[in-house]
Formats: C-alpha cells, structure tokens, sequence
C-alpha cells in the first residue's frame, strides 16, 4: 500500500501539510470517548452531562443531507497527536485462563473456488455439535434450537467466548504484503509471541459459518462491499483482503480505485482509499477514509490554510456520491473525536449548512452522538432506494493503555492471551451509542467491542517497525490478528 513502509508511529504533517492519519493510538479517543450509556431511545447524553432530545435528531431530513451541494472529501483529514484517555467499557466476563482447545482444522486454500474447499468446510460445520442453551434474543418466538439459528433469527455473534484453534491464523503473519501494510504485520517486528494468531471466535448459542475466500466471492459476486471510517477500518479492509486472497500474491485482482477517485493526490501521502476488484466473480472491495463520518469542505477553497466546516449533518460526500454502488456498507467512527483533532484539523462545527449555535451538541460527546444519530439515519433513510444494501454500523474497538496514556508511559505489555477473562456474557452491547443509534433502523450492529476488550495482548504495542522510544501503540491491532474476527462476524451475516 502507498506510504506503508515510510508510516511512523505517531501522526505527523508532510510538507503538504497532509497529515499521516492512521497512526498509532496517540490519536484516540477523547476524554469523552468513554462509552456512553443511556436510554438512546429517550435521550443522548454529552460528556458535560447534557442531555440531547431525540427530536434534535430528528429534525435532521434527507433534504438536509442531499439538498446541498456537498463536495468531496480529498486530503482534508489532517491529524495531530493529541492527549487522549482510555475508553471505559463494562464487559461482564468469567475470568479465567483455561481455553477450551478444539479439535485441530486442515488448512484449505482460499484459492479453491467453490467445489470440494466448500463441501469440506460445510462437512465440518455440519459435523460440529452446537451448544445447549438459548442465546439473548429480541425476539420471544425465537427457536431454541441454537443448530438451526441464522443471523436473521436473532444470532447474537457477540456473546461467546475465545477458543484456541491450531488452524491458525487464516494467512501468514509474513505475507500477503500487496494488500497489508508493513506497520501492522507484527510479524516482521521483534515481537516473538504469536499466541494471540491462534484464537477463534466462538458465539455462545449459535454456530459461526466457516469465513473461506471462495465462499465469500461467491456470496459477493457483482457485489461490491465499502468500509468507510477510520484507521481501524482501514485494519478491517487491509484483514478482509488478506483473507479472501489468503494472503497469496494475486495479480489478477484489479485496482479499480479511479473508479471511485482514490487515487494520490500531489504531494499526499497515500489516496484516501483503495478499491479492488476479483474479476473471477466481480467482485469489489474498498475502503474510503473519513474518521469523523461528517461532510467536510473548504469554508476557502483558495486558501491552503482555510478552515473546514464540519457537517454533523451531512454524510460524507463520497458515500453520498457512491451509496448507489454498494451492496454492503460497514460505517465506523469513535477515535477521533476530541478537541485536539478538531482544532488541529482546523475543522468547524455546522449543522443546516450554518455553523453551529445548539449548545447541546456543542460539546464533542454531543457533536459525536449527533453525528452517529445522524449518519445512521440518513443510511437507513436510503435503504428503501436501495433493497438489496446491507448496512453495518461497527461499534467501537477498544483502547489498552495501562498506567498513562500514549504519551505519557501508557502501556500494553501484556502477551499472555485472555489474561482477564475469556467470555463475554452480556446480551447488550457496551457500545450503547452505536446500539443505541441503529435501533429500530434498518442499519445493522457490528458488535465487536466487548469480545475485542478481552483482547490486550493483541496490540501492535512498542513492535512498530518505526516506534518511537517510550511510546506504545495500543490502539491498532496485530495483523492477523483481531479485525479478522472483526470479518468473520460480518461474513456470517451477508
């Protein structure tokens, strides 16, 4: 990927004053990251403990998104470290070291389309015994039989435990270099345990359909899948690639990013997204970056220093522009939203296309939650116009800094896997602004938040290739690593 290798760990300008954006947890989460909790349903609730009305939310129309003229994003999202504070999620959990160890899998090639690498996976999954019990569900005629449920009956992919499994990781920690940046693949760091490759995801009640590339280009042919958020969407898309190629070099997959305009500006440090596309099945997956899920534009285009008026209102242009093209859309946001970001980047607060004056969502807590409210939905707003689009809203991942923060000694030492607990047991999410903003849309949840808190040791940590004395990124992920649970869960609700 453009830039990957010349990426340092903390964020800094290049001389077009671009800033590099997905770099390391420095540029977290705010001090009113922390999830918030409440009633979305009744209200929202800032940081400073104002409350936000449902009805400012719904003021917010389709003729507010689309009405205007919304330019598109370029190289506008500039970043700059900032001092930030740890996310505080509840997970209720059985601590616990022992993982239960399943039997051992045969590795099949991704490369196999269809035939015998389906019929084995499917022969292996059909032989698997489900557990007992009934999964939360928000249905009560749900079926109990946890063998025959699917997504659509209420499977709750994030309430289960970790489980060691020999078959992995699902590609080579040392390959798949066309698609994975250097930064994140631990393995060609000084780190020397890798225990955290060899865990699965398991739900509680429910089976979890086997992720193969093959199966997952058959279910996505002519269809084309968007992540669209920040540097963790950026790990999602990057551990995505890696697995339908399983991490092969495949010079028969097309970048097709021109076709969406992600291609390098001058003097940029890398395009605003990737776009690719698997001619065997026409299949297209790509990434486009947008840390604030807001509509951002030049209050002087002509000026180089100009400010950047920040439409909580307004989804990003490029996903106004493209959401006709996308049948799976995976939506993120959380870690960039502080004071710091927001000053640095020069950026402005409007909604109505004026700047804002509602001291309700003044505050960053309230512009977020606004700002999800509202990117939500306008998603579901066009699901009508669009049958055929599943839209995903992925909850938050989870910081790990210990004893300080990136830039102040924090830490994430730890290499031993489920050192706090391998379970998670709660039938809500601890996202409840993202639980709280999808409910009752069309817009489905992602829920990784509460299964990725168990997951410490699977940091990138003080192994960047490029790390900076006395700073550890405990924000981003090992690849493979975490984001590739993050992929199976959506793989088995497409």
């Amino acid at each position: 990927m453009d830039g990957a290798v010349s990426e340092k760990v903390l964020e800094g300008k290049n001389s077009s004053k671009e800033a590099e954006r997905d770099k390391v947890a420095a540029v977290g989460l705010s001090s009113n990251e922390s999830t918030i909790k409440g009633e979305h349903s009744k209200v929202l609730v800032t940081g400073d403990g104002a409350e936000i009305p449902p009805d400012i939310t719904s003021e917010i129309s389709e003729k507010a998104f689309g009405g205007k003229k919304i330019s598109n994003e370029s190289d506008r999202d500039k970043e700059e470290p900032v001092i930030l504070s740890r996310t505080e999620s509840t997970i209720k959990e059985e601590p616990g070291r022992n993982l239960a160890t399943p039997n051992k899998k045969k590795e099949i090639p991704p490369s196999m389309i269809g035939s015998e690498s389906d019929k084995l996976s499917e022969a292996k999954n059909n032989s698997k015994p489900a557990e007992k019990g009934v999964v939360a569900t928000r249905s009560s005629e749900q079926s109990k039989s946890s063998s025959t449920w699917t997504e659509e009956k209420g499977c709750n992919y994030a309430k289960g435990k970790w489980v060691i499994d020999d078959s992995r990781p699902l590609y080579s920690g040392f390959g798949c270099k066309q698609w994975l940046s250097s930064m994140w693949a631990c393995r060609l760091t000084q780190r020397t345990d890798f225990e955290y490759e060899k865990l699965r995801w398991q739900p509680k009640e429910c089976r979890m359909e086997e992720f193969m590339g093959s199966k997952f280009l058959k279910r996505m042919q002519d269809k084309t899948l968007a992540f669209i958020g920040d540097s963790l969407g950026r790990q999602q898309f990057q551990s995505l690639m890696c697995m339908v190629t399983g991490g092969k070099e495949r010079h028969d997959v097309l970048d097709v990013g021109k076709e969406y305009g992600l291609v390098k500006a001058h003097g940029s440090v890398r395009p605003d997204g990737w776009a690719y596309r698997f001619p065997i099945t026409n299949t297209t997956i790509l990434y486009y970056w947008s840390a604030s899920l807001c509509d951002l534009e030049p209050l002087d285009p002509s000026n180089p220093a100009t400010d950047y008026a920040m439409h909580l209102d307004r989804p990003p242009a490029f996903l106004h522009r493209f959401l006709h093209k996308f049948d799976v859309l995976v939506l993120n946001t959380g870690h960039h939203w502080n004071r710091g970001k927001l000053n640095a980047n020069r950026w402005v607060m409007y909604v109505g296309g004026l700047p804002n004056t509602n001291r309700k969502i003044a505050s960053i807590a309230g512009a977020k939650n606004f700002t999800v409210y509202s990117i939500v939905r306008w998603v579901n707003s066009q699901l009508p116009k669009y049958p055929g689009l599943k839209a995903f809203f992925r909850s938050i991942s989870p910081r790990h800094f210990f004893h300080g923060d990136w830039n102040t000694g924090g830490t994430c030492d730890n290499t031993t896997p489920l050192s706090g607990g391998k379970e998670v047991l709660q039938d809500e999410s601890t996202d409840h602004l993202a639980s709280g903003a999808v409910n009752g849309t069309g817009v489905k949840l992602l829920d990784v938040t509460a299964l990725s808190e168990l997951r410490d040791e699977g940091h990138i940590s003080r192994y960047s290739i490029k790390a900076t004395p006395g700073v550890q990124d405990c924000l981003h992920w090992c690849l493979p690593g975490l984001p590739d649970t993050w992929n199976e869960i959506l793989f088995a609700q497409l």
